[in-house]
C-alpha cells in the first residue's frame, strides 16, 4: 500500500503523462506532418471562414494521409476538409 501511494505522489510531484511535454508527427511518404502546423491550418482556415475563434468550442480533425486530406467538424454541425 504505501508503496503505491508513493508512486501516486511522485507522479503528482512529476507531472505524468498529461504534465509532460508531447510532440506529435505524422510521416507519410518520406514527409513529416506536425501535429502544430495541422492545427494552424485548421485554424486560418476556419478563421476564413468566418468562423469566430470564441465560438469553436469543439473541434475534431481527422488526417487521411493517403489522400493528403485533413477533414474538419466544429461544433457538431460545421464540417471541412484542405489539402494536408
Amino acid at each position: 500500500m504505501a508503496r503505491k501511494c508513493s508512486a501516486l505522489r511522485a507522479e503528482q510531484i512529476s507531472g505524468g503523462f498529461a504534465q509532460a511535454k508531447k510532440k506529435l508527427v505524422l510521416q507519410f511518404q518520406g514527409k513529416d506532418y506536425l501535429e502544430e502546423d495541422i492545427l494552424e491550418k485548421v485554424k486560418e482556415e476556419l478563421l476564413s471562414r468566418g468562423i469566430q475563434e470564441e465560438d469553436m468550442e469543439k473541434i475534431d480533425i481527422y488526417v487521411k494521409p493517403e489522400e493528403k486530406q485533413i477533414y474538419y467538424v466544429v461544433n457538431q454541425n460545421i464540417t471541412g476538409s484542405m489539402k494536408l
